[in-house]
């Protein structure tokens, strides 16, 4: 799976890439949401995942309109807020939140199965689709 780790900073920036290449993710890091967006739109990444508080300093209206953008999930990361502590306005667009001094790699991995890209839809594990989708092809489901 390959993610693009936004920090506020180059500092945090980097330190989101060792944390996630630490669970076995390809990470690319980059500072600000402008250098986000233009890596989004340059690569194939499977998510994003960013720091919280450079996210809730700007509205993701443009993220969420945008094809390119919206079809690529957006994770906020913290090191200093709860998932309590957020802003429900602020989660709008936001595929999942994870709170780095807590998050266990077992965790981590969870959430990130959970917005894997398939054909560009969020495709969480254990869902069962409905309606059942036929296990054979030759008789119907009545």
């Amino acid at each position: 799976m390959r993610v693009l780790c936004v920090g506020r900073h180059l500092f945090l920036a980097e330190h989101f890439c060792r944390f996630f290449d630490g669970l076995g993710l390809d990470t690319v890091g980059c500072v600000g949401m402008a250098d986000a967006v233009e890596a989004v739109r340059a690569g194939d990444l499977d998510a994003v995942i960013c720091d919280y508080d450079l996210l809730a300093t700007m509205p993701l209206t443009n993220w969420e309109k945008d094809p390119t953008l919206s079809g690529v999930p957006l994770i906020a990361v913290s090191m200093t807020r709860h998932p309590g502590e957020v802003h429900v306005m602020d989660v709008n667009g936001i595929a999942g939140f994870l709170y780095l001094p807590t998050l266990d790699a077992e965790d981590a991995c969870r959430l990130l199965a959970a917005v894997r890209r398939k054909t560009g839809a969020i495709n969480p594990p254990s869902v069962l689709p409905w309606p059942p989708v036929p296990t054979t092809t030759s008789q119907p489901l009545h």
